[in-house]
Protein backbone atom coordinates (compact mmCIF):
# COMPACT_ATOMS: atom_id res chain seq x y z
CA UNK A 1 0.00 0.00 0.00
CA UNK A 2 2.80 2.35 -0.53
CA UNK A 3 3.00 5.20 -3.38
CA UNK A 4 4.96 2.93 -5.49
CA UNK A 5 3.93 -0.55 -5.55
CA UNK A 6 0.04 -0.30 -5.47
CA UNK A 7 -1.33 0.64 -8.46
CA UNK A 8 -4.80 0.83 -6.88
CA UNK A 9 -5.54 1.98 -3.35
CA UNK A 10 -9.13 2.25 -2.95
CA UNK A 11 -10.00 -1.14 -4.35
CA UNK A 12 -7.18 -2.84 -2.44
CA UNK A 13 -9.37 -2.17 0.56
CA UNK A 14 -12.46 -3.96 -1.46
CA UNK A 15 -10.49 -6.46 -1.67
CA UNK A 16 -9.53 -6.43 1.98
CA UNK A 17 -13.17 -6.57 2.85
CA UNK A 18 -14.18 -9.36 0.27
CA UNK A 19 -11.55 -11.87 2.43
CA UNK A 20 -12.99 -10.93 5.29
CA UNK A 21 -16.40 -11.53 3.74
CA UNK A 22 -15.50 -14.89 3.31
CA UNK A 23 -14.84 -15.74 6.92
CA UNK A 24 -11.08 -15.63 6.44
CA UNK A 25 -8.89 -13.30 8.61
CA UNK A 26 -6.68 -9.88 7.58
CA UNK A 27 -3.36 -8.35 9.19
CA UNK A 28 -3.55 -5.12 8.82
CA UNK A 29 0.49 -3.79 8.75
CA UNK A 30 0.29 -0.33 10.59
CA UNK A 31 3.13 2.02 9.03
CA UNK A 32 4.31 -0.61 7.12
CA UNK A 33 4.64 0.43 3.62
CA UNK A 34 1.69 2.58 3.42
CA UNK A 35 -0.58 0.21 5.90
CA UNK A 36 -0.53 -2.93 3.88
CA UNK A 37 -2.45 -5.61 4.25
CA UNK A 38 -1.20 -9.37 4.76
CA UNK A 39 -3.88 -11.36 3.39
CA UNK A 40 -3.99 -15.36 3.29
CA UNK A 41 -2.77 -16.51 0.08
CA UNK A 42 -4.47 -18.89 -2.58
CA UNK A 43 -5.50 -18.69 -5.97
CA UNK A 44 -9.13 -17.39 -5.51
CA UNK A 45 -7.23 -14.14 -4.33
CA UNK A 46 -4.88 -13.71 -6.47
CA UNK A 47 -6.93 -13.98 -9.12
CA UNK A 48 -9.84 -11.35 -8.04
CA UNK A 49 -6.60 -8.84 -7.48
CA UNK A 50 -6.09 -9.06 -10.67
CA UNK A 51 -9.68 -8.68 -11.98
CA UNK A 52 -9.83 -5.35 -9.82
CA UNK A 53 -6.61 -4.18 -10.69
CA UNK A 54 -4.70 -4.24 -7.33
CA UNK A 55 -1.12 -4.77 -6.91
CA UNK A 56 0.06 -7.04 -4.43
CA UNK A 57 2.67 -9.49 -3.89
CA UNK A 58 3.02 -13.00 -3.10
CA UNK A 59 5.45 -13.74 0.61
CA UNK A 60 6.47 -17.49 1.81
CA UNK A 61 5.65 -17.97 5.23
CA UNK A 62 8.96 -17.20 5.74
CA UNK A 63 8.75 -14.03 4.32
CA UNK A 64 5.84 -12.97 6.08
CA UNK A 65 7.34 -14.37 9.64
CA UNK A 66 10.03 -12.14 9.10
CA UNK A 67 7.93 -9.24 8.20
CA UNK A 68 5.97 -9.53 11.39
CA UNK A 69 9.02 -9.82 13.65
CA UNK A 70 10.38 -6.76 12.18
CA UNK A 71 7.20 -5.18 12.72
CA UNK A 72 7.01 -6.13 16.43
CA UNK A 73 10.37 -5.05 17.90
CA UNK A 74 9.69 -2.04 19.98
CA UNK A 75 12.20 0.39 18.22
CA UNK A 76 9.40 0.39 15.44
CA UNK A 77 6.70 2.55 15.00
CA UNK A 78 4.71 -0.89 13.34
CA UNK A 79 2.21 -2.87 14.92
CA UNK A 80 -0.09 -5.77 12.94
CA UNK A 81 -3.82 -5.73 14.07
CA UNK A 82 -5.81 -8.55 12.68
CA UNK A 83 -9.04 -8.05 11.50
CA UNK A 84 -11.82 -10.79 12.14
CA UNK A 85 -15.05 -9.83 10.23
CA UNK A 86 -16.70 -7.08 7.05
CA UNK A 87 -18.42 -4.48 9.10
CA UNK A 88 -22.08 -4.43 7.91
CA UNK A 89 -22.05 -0.70 6.81
CA UNK A 90 -25.43 1.26 6.58
CA UNK A 91 -25.22 5.05 4.78
CA UNK A 92 -27.81 7.21 6.02
CA UNK A 93 -28.89 9.22 2.77
CA UNK A 94 -32.40 10.52 1.52
CA UNK A 95 -34.09 8.30 -1.04
CA UNK A 96 -33.80 9.29 -4.26
CA UNK A 97 -31.45 11.69 -5.59
CA UNK A 98 -29.95 14.59 -4.33
CA UNK A 99 -28.05 17.75 -6.42
CA UNK A 100 -24.78 16.68 -4.35
CA UNK A 101 -22.71 13.86 -4.21
CA UNK A 102 -21.89 11.66 -1.54
CA UNK A 103 -17.76 10.71 -1.56
CA UNK A 104 -18.58 7.55 0.86
CA UNK A 105 -20.94 6.11 -1.19
CA UNK A 106 -19.06 6.86 -4.19
CA UNK A 107 -15.74 5.36 -2.85
CA UNK A 108 -17.64 2.40 -1.49
CA UNK A 109 -19.05 1.62 -4.73
CA UNK A 110 -16.06 1.56 -6.41
CA UNK A 111 -14.06 -0.35 -3.92
CA UNK A 112 -17.01 -3.01 -4.28
CA UNK A 113 -17.50 -3.06 -0.58
CA UNK A 114 -21.52 -3.35 -0.29
CA UNK A 115 -23.56 -0.92 1.92
CA UNK A 116 -26.83 -0.38 2.74
CA UNK A 117 -28.89 2.72 2.49
CA UNK A 118 -31.54 3.46 5.07
CA UNK A 119 -32.73 7.19 6.05
CA UNK A 120 -34.75 8.73 8.61
CA UNK A 121 -38.05 5.89 9.32
CA UNK A 122 -34.90 3.13 9.59
CA UNK A 123 -33.22 5.05 11.96
CA UNK A 124 -36.39 6.06 14.06
CA UNK A 125 -37.73 2.49 14.17
CA UNK A 126 -34.39 1.36 15.82
CA UNK A 127 -32.90 -0.48 12.60
CA UNK A 128 -29.71 1.39 13.49
CA UNK A 129 -28.68 -1.68 16.01
CA UNK A 130 -28.34 -4.46 12.75
CA UNK A 131 -25.24 -2.14 11.38
CA UNK A 132 -21.38 -1.86 12.53
CA UNK A 133 -20.22 1.21 11.01
CA UNK A 134 -23.19 4.23 9.70
CA UNK A 135 -21.73 7.22 7.40
CA UNK A 136 -24.07 10.03 7.55
CA UNK A 137 -24.45 11.87 4.09
CA UNK A 138 -24.32 15.08 3.75
CA UNK A 139 -26.89 15.96 5.60
CA UNK A 140 -28.59 19.13 7.83
CA UNK A 141 -30.18 17.88 11.28
CA UNK A 142 -31.35 21.42 12.23
CA UNK A 143 -34.29 21.65 10.11
CA UNK A 144 -33.21 24.14 8.03
CA UNK A 145 -32.51 22.03 4.42
CA UNK A 146 -28.66 22.68 4.53
CA UNK A 147 -28.90 26.63 5.02
CA UNK A 148 -29.58 26.57 1.21
CA UNK A 149 -32.60 29.46 1.79
CA UNK A 150 -30.04 32.17 0.39
CA UNK A 151 -28.94 31.03 -2.74
CA UNK A 152 -31.75 28.29 -3.53
CA UNK A 153 -35.04 28.93 -2.40
CA UNK A 154 -36.65 29.19 -5.95
CA UNK A 155 -35.17 26.42 -7.14
CA UNK A 156 -37.16 23.32 -8.05
CA UNK A 157 -35.28 21.02 -5.97
CA UNK A 158 -35.36 22.69 -2.68
CA UNK A 159 -38.90 23.33 -3.10
CA UNK A 160 -39.41 19.64 -3.70
CA UNK A 161 -36.97 18.80 -1.09
CA UNK A 162 -38.63 20.91 1.64
CA UNK A 163 -41.88 19.35 0.95
CA UNK A 164 -40.83 16.00 1.10
CA UNK A 165 -39.02 16.29 4.41
CA UNK A 166 -42.20 18.02 6.13
CA UNK A 167 -44.21 14.87 4.57
CA UNK A 168 -41.63 12.69 6.45
CA UNK A 169 -41.77 14.05 9.42
CA UNK A 170 -45.71 14.03 9.67
CA UNK A 171 -46.05 11.16 8.22
CA UNK A 172 -43.48 10.05 11.32
CA UNK A 173 -45.62 11.68 13.94
CA UNK A 174 -43.59 15.22 13.96
CA UNK A 175 -45.75 18.70 13.56
CA UNK A 176 -41.61 20.37 12.43
CA UNK A 177 -39.20 18.79 10.41
CA UNK A 178 -36.29 20.08 13.06
CA UNK A 179 -38.25 18.25 15.65
CA UNK A 180 -37.79 14.99 13.93
CA UNK A 181 -34.02 15.55 12.49
CA UNK A 182 -33.30 15.61 16.11
CA UNK A 183 -34.91 12.63 17.22
CA UNK A 184 -32.66 11.13 14.69
CA UNK A 185 -29.75 13.09 15.58
CA UNK A 186 -30.72 11.23 19.60
CA UNK A 187 -31.31 8.04 18.11
CA UNK A 188 -27.72 8.07 16.40
CA UNK A 189 -26.08 9.40 19.43
CA UNK A 190 -27.65 6.89 21.09
CA UNK A 191 -26.05 4.01 18.84
CA UNK A 192 -22.45 5.18 19.01
CA UNK A 193 -23.07 5.57 22.80
CA UNK A 194 -23.83 1.55 22.67
CA UNK A 195 -20.87 0.72 20.63
CA UNK A 196 -21.47 1.53 17.13
CA UNK A 197 -19.34 3.44 14.56
CA UNK A 198 -20.16 6.83 13.12
CA UNK A 199 -18.18 8.41 10.01
CA UNK A 200 -19.42 12.26 9.31
CA UNK A 201 -18.49 14.33 6.54
CA UNK A 202 -18.74 17.68 5.54
CA UNK A 203 -22.09 19.60 6.89
CA UNK A 204 -23.10 16.34 8.74
CA UNK A 205 -20.59 16.71 11.11
CA UNK A 206 -20.99 20.47 12.88
CA UNK A 207 -24.86 19.97 12.28
CA UNK A 208 -25.07 16.80 14.05
CA UNK A 209 -23.64 18.95 17.08
CA UNK A 210 -25.50 21.70 16.74
CA UNK A 211 -28.64 19.59 17.44
CA UNK A 212 -27.34 17.67 20.04
CA UNK A 213 -26.53 21.34 21.90
CA UNK A 214 -30.29 22.52 20.94
CA UNK A 215 -31.75 20.08 22.18
CA UNK A 216 -34.09 22.04 24.51
CA UNK A 217 -34.27 24.69 22.53
CA UNK A 218 -35.79 26.57 18.85
CA UNK A 219 -32.99 27.50 17.01
CA UNK A 220 -35.28 27.55 13.40
CA UNK A 221 -36.08 30.80 11.93
CA UNK A 222 -40.04 30.65 10.51
CA UNK A 223 -38.90 30.27 6.83
CA UNK A 224 -37.75 26.80 8.08
CA UNK A 225 -40.41 25.74 10.63
CA UNK A 226 -43.30 28.23 10.60
CA UNK A 227 -42.53 29.79 13.84
CA UNK A 228 -39.71 32.31 15.68
CA UNK A 229 -36.74 30.82 16.39
CA UNK A 230 -36.37 31.28 20.71
CA UNK A 231 -35.38 34.32 21.97
CA UNK A 232 -31.22 34.23 23.27
CA UNK A 233 -31.27 30.56 22.04
CA UNK A 234 -27.25 30.82 21.94
CA UNK A 235 -27.24 31.36 25.87
CA UNK A 236 -29.19 27.99 26.54
CA UNK A 237 -27.17 25.65 24.18
CA UNK A 238 -25.89 22.58 26.08
CA UNK A 239 -22.20 22.05 24.97
CA UNK A 240 -22.25 19.14 27.02
CA UNK A 241 -24.68 16.79 24.84
CA UNK A 242 -21.59 17.28 22.15
CA UNK A 243 -19.78 14.48 20.72
CA UNK A 244 -17.02 16.75 19.49
CA UNK A 245 -17.60 20.89 19.45
CA UNK A 246 -17.66 23.42 21.62
CA UNK A 247 -18.56 26.88 22.62
CA UNK A 248 -18.75 27.80 19.16
CA UNK A 249 -21.98 30.74 17.97
CA UNK A 250 -24.64 29.59 15.84
CA UNK A 251 -25.17 31.82 12.57
CA UNK A 252 -28.46 33.47 13.27
CA UNK A 253 -28.90 34.62 9.42
CA UNK A 254 -31.04 32.46 7.62
CA UNK A 255 -29.76 33.53 3.79
CA UNK A 256 -26.00 33.28 5.14
CA UNK A 257 -24.44 29.65 3.90
CA UNK A 258 -23.26 28.79 7.26
CA UNK A 259 -24.79 27.08 10.42
CA UNK A 260 -21.71 28.03 13.02
CA UNK A 261 -18.52 29.11 14.41
CA UNK A 262 -17.17 25.71 13.61
CA UNK A 263 -16.56 25.55 10.55
CA UNK A 264 -13.61 27.21 8.72
CA UNK A 265 -14.37 27.80 5.26
CA UNK A 266 -14.87 31.45 5.44
CA UNK A 267 -11.75 31.97 7.41
CA UNK A 268 -10.13 30.52 4.79
CA UNK A 269 -8.94 33.64 2.74
CA UNK A 270 -5.20 33.08 3.37
CA UNK A 271 -5.24 29.39 1.64
CA UNK A 272 -5.13 29.45 -1.55
CA UNK A 273 -5.78 26.19 -3.75
CA UNK A 274 -2.58 25.63 -4.77
CA UNK A 275 -1.23 25.31 -1.33
CA UNK A 276 -4.40 23.61 0.21
CA UNK A 277 -3.09 20.52 1.88
CA UNK A 278 -3.04 19.41 5.25
CA UNK A 279 -1.03 16.62 7.49
CA UNK A 280 -1.64 13.67 8.90
CA UNK A 281 -0.69 13.55 12.27
CA UNK A 282 1.81 10.11 13.98
CA UNK A 283 0.65 8.61 16.45
CA UNK A 284 2.45 5.61 18.02
CA UNK A 285 1.11 1.75 16.24
CA UNK A 286 1.46 -0.03 19.37
CA UNK A 287 -0.11 1.88 22.03
CA UNK A 288 -2.30 4.45 20.06
CA UNK A 289 -3.90 1.52 17.52
CA UNK A 290 -6.82 3.12 16.68
CA UNK A 291 -5.98 6.97 15.60
CA UNK A 292 -3.02 5.00 13.75
CA UNK A 293 -5.72 3.03 11.54
CA UNK A 294 -7.44 5.95 11.18
CA UNK A 295 -4.47 7.71 9.39
CA UNK A 296 -2.84 4.55 7.56
CA UNK A 297 -1.75 6.44 4.11
CA UNK A 298 1.24 6.40 1.68
CA UNK A 299 1.41 10.09 2.27
CA UNK A 300 1.63 12.21 5.42
CA UNK A 301 0.34 15.41 3.15
CA UNK A 302 -2.98 15.20 1.80
CA UNK A 303 -4.75 17.74 -0.53
CA UNK A 304 -7.25 19.90 0.75
CA UNK A 305 -11.03 20.36 -0.42
CA UNK A 306 -14.03 22.44 -0.09
CA UNK A 307 -16.94 21.98 1.39
CA UNK A 308 -20.43 23.80 3.09
CA UNK A 309 -17.95 22.54 6.27
CA UNK A 310 -14.36 22.40 5.32
CA UNK A 311 -12.59 22.26 8.16
CA UNK A 312 -12.98 22.32 12.27
CA UNK A 313 -12.21 25.67 13.91
CA UNK A 314 -9.35 23.79 16.53
CA UNK A 315 -10.19 26.32 19.35
CA UNK A 316 -13.83 24.75 19.12
CA UNK A 317 -12.70 21.41 19.02
CA UNK A 318 -13.51 19.59 22.81
CA UNK A 319 -10.01 18.85 24.43
CA UNK A 320 -11.15 15.34 24.89
CA UNK A 321 -11.17 14.65 20.67
CA UNK A 322 -8.09 13.27 18.97
CA UNK A 323 -6.81 15.70 15.68
CA UNK A 324 -6.14 13.24 13.42
CA UNK A 325 -5.12 15.48 10.54
CA UNK A 326 -4.88 19.54 10.38
CA UNK A 327 -3.57 22.73 8.77
CA UNK A 328 -1.69 23.92 11.05
CA UNK A 329 -1.13 27.70 9.32
CA UNK A 330 -4.59 28.16 9.26
CA UNK A 331 -5.29 26.56 12.93
CA UNK A 332 -7.66 24.26 12.12
CA UNK A 333 -8.65 20.75 11.76
CA UNK A 334 -9.54 18.62 9.13
CA UNK A 335 -9.84 14.98 10.48
CA UNK A 336 -10.81 14.34 13.86
CA UNK A 337 -12.05 11.46 16.00
CA UNK A 338 -13.40 10.25 19.42
CA UNK A 339 -14.91 8.33 22.12
CA UNK A 340 -18.34 8.41 23.00
CA UNK A 341 -19.50 5.64 25.62
CA UNK A 342 -18.76 2.44 24.33
CA UNK A 343 -19.10 3.68 20.22
CA UNK A 344 -16.51 6.39 18.19
CA UNK A 345 -16.96 8.83 15.76
CA UNK A 346 -14.95 10.43 13.39
CA UNK A 347 -15.70 13.61 11.19
CA UNK A 348 -14.10 14.22 8.61
CA UNK A 349 -14.37 17.86 6.76
CA UNK A 350 -15.09 19.01 3.15
CA UNK A 351 -17.43 17.10 0.75
CA UNK A 352 -15.48 15.13 -2.16
CA UNK A 353 -11.42 15.02 -1.93
CA UNK A 354 -10.91 14.71 -5.89
CA UNK A 355 -13.29 17.65 -6.36
CA UNK A 356 -11.78 21.02 -4.68
CA UNK A 357 -14.82 23.01 -4.55
CA UNK A 358 -18.02 21.13 -5.34
CA UNK A 359 -20.96 23.06 -6.30
CA UNK A 360 -24.29 22.42 -6.69
CA UNK A 361 -25.17 20.73 -9.93
CA UNK A 362 -21.56 19.47 -10.57
CA UNK A 363 -20.77 16.48 -12.38
CA UNK A 364 -19.84 13.50 -9.86
CA UNK A 365 -16.15 12.63 -9.59
CA UNK A 366 -15.07 9.65 -11.52
CA UNK A 367 -13.06 7.57 -9.15
CA UNK A 368 -11.17 6.07 -11.98
CA UNK A 369 -9.64 8.84 -12.64
CA UNK A 370 -8.58 9.20 -8.86
CA UNK A 371 -7.51 5.30 -7.41
CA UNK A 372 -4.62 5.85 -5.88
CA UNK A 373 -6.59 9.37 -3.84
CA UNK A 374 -5.05 10.12 -0.83
CA UNK A 375 -7.99 11.60 0.48
CA UNK A 376 -10.65 8.62 -0.21
CA UNK A 377 -8.06 6.06 1.55
CA UNK A 378 -8.63 8.07 4.84
CA UNK A 379 -12.44 7.05 4.50
CA UNK A 380 -11.63 3.89 3.98
CA UNK A 381 -9.46 3.30 6.41
CA UNK A 382 -12.58 4.52 8.26
CA UNK A 383 -14.81 1.41 6.78
CA UNK A 384 -11.89 -1.28 7.57
CA UNK A 385 -11.72 0.17 11.31
CA UNK A 386 -14.79 -1.68 12.82
CA UNK A 387 -13.07 -5.08 11.56
CA UNK A 388 -10.24 -5.02 14.07
CA UNK A 389 -10.14 -7.21 17.07
CA UNK A 390 -10.71 -5.46 20.08
CA UNK A 391 -7.63 -5.26 22.65
CA UNK A 392 -8.38 -5.18 26.27
CA UNK A 393 -7.20 -1.84 27.90
CA UNK A 394 -3.80 -1.69 29.49
CA UNK A 395 -5.26 0.17 31.80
Amino acid sequence: MDAESQENHLKAYGITYWVLSKQQKVQWLLNYRGGSFLLPDGDAIRKECQIRGVSFEVLSDGQAETILDEIGSPSKNQEAVILEKAPKIAVYSPKGNQPWDDAVTMVLTYAEIPYVTIYDEEVLNDKLALYDWLHLHHEDFTGQYGKFYGAYRAAPWYIENKKNAEELASKLGYSKVSEEKRAVALKIRNYVIGGGFMFAMCSATDSFDIALAAENVDICEPMFDGDPSDANYQGTLNYGNTFAFTNFVLERNPLRYEFSSIDMTNKRRNVPKESDYFSLMEFSAKWDAVPTMLTQNHTALVKGFMGQTTSFTREEVKPTVMVLGENKLNGEARYIHGIKGKGFFTFYGGHDPEDYQHRVGDPKTELELHPTSPGYRLILNNVLFPAARKKKQKT
